[in-house]
């Protein structure tokens, strides 16, 4: 869809640039006003300096730790490299999805949870980051409420009120009714933005071969390309703290650098548009180091952003508020419990049996068995080693989700071994087999494309500690191992049943 709209755009322009506004054009603050409220930019005197002192040093510490990497991620179905370096670091067991691709916390400092951090100076960076978090969560809400007050539903109160209209006097009935929605008010923003993860980005662009032109307004070197942020809480902020390095590299020679009409291409740029509009011009704001900006309510689903490369190396900190309902460690690990509960032993032989061979039981622990496999552990490994580079703390989580699931590749396999028996009417077979054989498919073709992207040129390319590992990856005739990796023959077993069946019922 978003490819189509691109296209249409593209094509609606033609060869001419849709005109966009930097700060010193005259009409650029009442277009701001007008078009881009919900865009509040705080500039880096307005931040207290202990932040800046300890977020800076931190960010810096991590990339000498060469903590960040880039993402091998999917756009269209294809493998591509980001031109930018990432980091995530977050509350303890969160993961952030984006463009195909699982990223796994580097857990910031959390009461009641033991992180051991491979040196005392990234514990201290990622105390930094959570300070950090603390102060923008504190700085959004307080931005929110000033707009609450300006207007009530143009922040989206109206979401949790029974009418538009508040009445703040008027007797003491509609004076309690419009504290209570007050109070309602300020706990939905609290929810919106209490950041849960801080994607960290890094880029230096002396040491990039090449970087994309922006194709709609002219604005320059695109250093990440126009896009909404994926997969957050619905018109939840997302807040930014840049941070480009005037001290660590001198100046581009710019007598190699081409102009760009309208913004000042040595500086870093924030790009913001209104989502496939063609009319309303766009905007570049310039980023100096400790600036912070907030997206603000439903701003990230009514434009696109994009962030325009600038001469020093640049820092980002960018704090969302993730939608995790099936992202965390203690999701997945109350699904597999779920899964689990369909599994028994014997006590004195120690053989296995399923409990139920219901479909409704069969269909669910497949399901979680997939989850586990492609959501979970190939995602993880398919990231190296990574992650160890700041901390191990991933690697228990991770030991314990392949022990759960190696066991329901142990109740895949007594489920056909069910199958198999003779006192099984044809129904109750035809039944069955239906419902799991298109697990067993879905299996097998991701487990090819996660073999296929782990041996690609592009997985190749990367360090050894960051290419990736197809894990769990076993040889036909492990001993060790419930069912073969190659699906194959378990899958014409299932469909041969299907075949005798339909035979058998036309007899």
């Amino acid at each position: 869809m978003q490819r189509k709209r691109r296209q249409k755009l593209l094509k609606e322009i033609e060869d001419r640039k849709l005109p966009y506004l930097t700060p010193k054009d005259v009409q650029f603050e009442q277009l701001s006003k007008a078009k881009y409220s919900k865009l509040y930019l705080q500039r880096a005197n307005c931040v207290p300096q202990e932040i800046h002192q300890n977020v800076q040093q931190g960010l810096t510490m991590l990339q000498d730790c060469k903590c960040f990497s880039q993402d091998l991620v999917q756009i269209k179905g294809k493998d591509v490299l980001t031109p930018v370096c990432r980091l995530l670091i977050g509350d303890p067991g969160c993961t952030y999805r984006y463009l195909d691709t699982r990223l796994f916390t580097i857990p910031w400092p959390s009461h009641g949870v033991e992180v051991k951090y491979n040196s005392d100076e990234i514990g201290k960076a990622c105390q930094a980051i959570k300070d950090l978090n603390e102060y923008l969560h504190v700085e959004a809400m307080k931005i929110l409420l000033d707009y609450s007050s300006a207007d009530v539903e143009e922040i989206g109160f109206e979401a949790n009120t029974a009418t538009s209209t508040v009445v703040k006097d008027l007797g003491s009935t509609k004076d309690r009714t419009y504290h209570n929605k007050q109070r309602n008010n300020r706990a939905m923003l609290k929810n919106r933005t209490s950041f849960n993860v801080s994607l960290l980005n890094y880029m230096d662009p002396s040491r990039m071969k090449y970087l994309k032109e922006e194709p709609y307004f002219g604005m320059g070197k695109l250093a990440v390309s126009w896009h909404y942020d994926e997969n957050l809480v619905e018109r939840s902020t997302v807040a930014v703290y840049n941070y480009s390095c005037d001290d660590l590299r001198p100046a581009a020679d710019e007598t190699n650098v081409t102009s760009v009409e309208g913004r000042d291409p040595a500086l870093w740029h924030i790009g913001l548009k209104v989502a496939w509009d063609t009319v309303t011009p766009g905007l570049a704001l310039s980023l100096e180091p400790g600036d912070c900006y907030f997206m603000l309510d439903d701003f990230n689903m009514t434009h696109q952003h994009c962030v325009l490369s600038g001469f020093q190396p640049r820092f980002s900190s960018t704090h969302r508020v993730a939608e995790c309902s099936t992202g965390t460690l203690d999701y997945i690990f109350g699904r597999c419990d779920i899964a689990m509960k369909n599994l028994q032993k014997d006590p004195l032989s120690g053989i296995s049996s399923l409990v139920s061979l219901e479909l409704v039981n069969v269909t669910q622990t497949e399901e979680i068995h997939n989850e586990v496999e492609f959501e979970w552990l190939r995602q993880f490994w398919f990231q190296g080693k990574r992650s160890a580079k700041a901390t191990d703390w991933w690697f228990g989580p991770m030991i314990l989700l392949e022990k759960s699931w190696r066991e329901m590749e142990q109740m895949t396999k007594l489920l056909l071994s069910e199958i198999n028996k003779a006192e099984w009417s044809l129904e109750r077979k035809h039944q069955v087999v239906r419902c799991l054989l298109p697990f067993l498919e879905e299996r097998q073709e991701l487990r090819k494309s996660w073999m296929a992207r782990c041996q690609s040129r592009l997985a190749n390319s990367l360090p050894v500690d960051e290419q990736p590992e197809c894990r769990p990856y076993w040889c036909d005739g492990d001993l060790d191992m419930p069912l073969p990796f190659d699906l194959e023959e378990n899958i014409s077993f299932l469909r041969n049943q299907l075949m005798s069946s339909d035979g058998d019922d036309e007899s």
